[in-house]
């Protein structure tokens, strides 16, 4: 705890990421074993993921909202899915993302929730990260370590397989 403290600059900021350490580092340690079912890989992808969570501390308002609940979470798989394919990456294994992330199911009665719960995960993710928890596309890029142009394509590229979604039903973007 005292390593991550270190890297941050007021006290205002200290006090916050301490109550995110103290609140989700058993939950994040959880979302990381489920997908690396190791114990000393999930420790590492915390420890990248408070990293992250460190230079995202000026955006989060509410230590315990539902958003920056979400936001923990999604750091946490993020880490723990580059983690999974820098391993795949040497063993030359298939990497299927959606294998690895919680699966949810369509709630059935909104058309929206619908076809957002059949879109891949990492565009799920991008779409609920942007308009959802309201971060823009440079605040992601650096959440997601990518370029914001290519965070800006992918935005763009969720929001085509959304309206392709639901192009069926009587929903209009």
């Amino acid at each position: 705890m005292l390593i991550y403290l270190q890297m941050i600059d007021s006290q205002p900021d200290k006090d916050k990421f301490e109550l995110i350490y103290h609140h989700y580092r058993q939950l994040m340690f959880r979302v990381a074993k489920k997908i690396l079912h190791s114990e000393a890989e999930a420790e590492d992808a915390v420890h990248q993921a408070l990293i992250s969570m460190i230079k995202l501390l000026h955006g989060i308002t509410d230590v315990y909202s539902p958003q920056t609940r979400s936001l923990v979470i999604l750091i946490t798989q993020r880490r723990a899915l580059d983690m999974l394919r820098a391993n795949s990456r040497a063993t030359v294994l298939e990497f299927d993302e959606a294998a690895y992330l919680p699966e949810i199911p369509p709630p059935g009665d909104h058309a929206l929730a619908d076809a957002m719960a059949a879109l891949p995960p990492r565009y799920r993710e991008v779409l609920l990260l942007r308009y959802d928890n309201g971060y823009t596309a440079k605040e992601l890029a650096r959440m997601l370590d990518m370029r914001e142009g290519a965070v800006r394509k992918l935005l763009q590229r969720a929001k085509e397989a959304l309206k392709k979604q639901l192009e069926g039903s009587d929903l209009v973007l």
